[in-house]
């Protein structure tokens, strides 16, 4: 354990400064300054000898949250960094990207400050890339079996790092031009600069991985080919099918899906040229949507100068403190400030868009009318209605299932009622061979759900090509978060 009166010592939770607003919506780059390590071990020695350590519930990874806290308070970097690689392959990225379901969780949290979780897990991992202890972890010997994994995102990726380390041949294909799914063109640079994967992406290479990049499985190479050339294939595909807006005007010209929105600013911003780009500057934005994918668009059209930016959601404002329909340490419901929503705009609660409003063939607002909860359904608050102008709207309003043409009818693999790919326990499909990991299978969900899905297919593939699998395995497909 850390310090036995280290959360009595030390009762703030202390994070790092986010730089000025007017200076990073000048640029991409992330929004965190250094923090002084000084600072990270004190808030590493709060972490409490609880006996049950409720984070690793809230973690489906199961990370080992005390012991490499305990490391990092003492300046046993690799020792912590051993613990933190034992069970997430990717601690970058989800020590910048998951919303920490370890920390609401955190025993400390019940009447105080949780432990700053998060911070200690991506500030383990960089100094581990600063001292040159990540390096290519190749295997001894090869197995001679071949795995296809079809996606590139952390599923795909936690996937295909796990079966190239336990000796399988192992092809990633991706149809964008460069590896990392939605890690690479759906997170903005602000989030998490490219550099952070571009990194492990080398380290995955020089281990034997091999990427595919701009190639259409389901188009230029089918499923048919995919079984035929290798042993296994693992379906990482995600959940890309964006939810619509069905309301009248929603065909104008202007009203934009955020997955259309993001990746055309995450390529400009790298340097790439993209033409046409769907651009805010000088416009009125509205953003639909209250979630992650809503406060990227919103950070994302200020730093491309917008007049104005309006973040609308059909729910109540939540409240700044646990109700009593999330208790301690399920994940709740709060009013959260991201560094988007420090940057400008303005957030609108408990409000429906009735239409929009067009000038030749273009969107120029939106009709919006408060609504209110009554028997489990939204009703109109007679009287609210009102009109604010939008010559951009970004909807961000998340995902209901994977592309169902191409790869995954060309497969035959079952769908379950929601139209997410079905899998056993060992996480293969109703196709011999065929595995689904990720977003395809549990539906949209974390980045965290995301890497220990990967791990635990790749626990599944390795079994069914070798007979037993030594690898880890985190979770099963029934298995369900005790935080949501």
């Amino acid at each position: 354990m850390a310090d036995p009166r280290g959360f009595l010592k030390h009762r703030t939770r202390e994070l790092p400064a986010r730089r000025p607003v007017p200076v990073r919506i000048m640029d991409y780059k992330e929004v965190y300054e250094p923090q002084p390590v000084e600072q990270l071990q004190r808030q590493a020695s709060r972490c409490m000898d609880c006996g049950i350590p409720f984070c690793h519930s809230g973690c489906p990874l199961g990370n080992l949250i005390p012991e490499w806290n305990t490391f990092s308070w003492k300046g046993r970097w690799p020792e912590a960094i051993e613990r933190l690689h034992a069970t997430n392959n990717f601690p970058e990225f989800t020590g910048r990207l998951c919303p920490a379901p370890c920390e609401t969780a955190c025993v400390l949290g019940i009447n105080s400050d949780p432990v700053t979780i998060k911070q200690i897990e991506v500030t383990t991992i960089e100094r581990a890339f600063d001292d040159g202890r990540v390096v290519p972890m190749a295997p001894e010997r090869l197995s001679g079996r071949t795995v296809a994994v079809v996606g590139s995102g952390p599923a795909g990726l936690a996937a295909a790092q796990q079966l190239t380390r336990a000796g399988h041949t192992v092809a990633v294909f991706e149809r964008a031009d460069k590896a990392g799914g939605l890690l690479r063109y759906g997170i903005p640079e602000f989030k998490m600069e490219k550099a952070v994967l571009d990194r492990r992406l080398a380290q995955m290479r020089a281990e034997g991985t091999r990427f595919r990049t701009g190639v259409d499985v389901g188009g230029e190479i089918s499923g048919e080919d995919l079984r035929r050339r290798y042993d296994a294939v693992v379906l990482a595909v995600g959940s890309t099918v964006p939810r619509g807006l069905p309301v009248p005007g929603a065909d104008l010209s202007g009203v934009v899906q955020a997955m259309t929105y993001l990746p055309q600013s995450n390529r400009a911003s790298l340097g790439q040229d993209v033409p046409d780009q769907i651009l805010a500057t000088d416009k009125d934005v509205v953003v639909i949507g209250g979630g992650d994918t809503g406060a990227d668009c919103i950070g994302t059209a200020l730093r491309q100068g917008a007049r104005s930016v309006t973040s609308l959601e059909i729910m109540p404002q939540p409240g700044t403190e646990r109700s009593s329909a999330h208790p301690w340490p399920t994940y709740p419901m709060l009013f959260r400030v991201a560094s988007a929503h420090e940057e400008g705009g303005e957030r609108v609660y408990a409000t429906s868009t009735r239409r929009f409003l067009g000038d030749d063939g273009a969107v120029s607002g939106l009709e919006i009318v408060e609504v209110e909860m009554k028997d489990g359904r939204f009703e109109e608050v007679p009287g609210t209605d009102r009109v604010i102008p939008a010559q951009l709207v970004l909807l961000a309003m998340g995902f209901v299932g994977p592309q169902k043409e191409g790869v995954v009818e060309q497969l035959g693999v079952d769908l379950d009622g929601r139209g997410n790919v079905t899998r056993d326990e060992a996480f293969m499909t109703s196709v011999p061979g065929v595995f689904v990991a990720g977003d395809a299978g549990r539906g949209q969900s974390l980045i965290v759900w995301a890497i220990a899905e990967g791990r635990s297919a790749a626990n599944g593939v390795d079994a069914w090509l070798t007979g037993r699998s030594t690898l880890p395995r985190p979770i099963a497909p029934t298995d369900r978060p005790l935080v949501v």
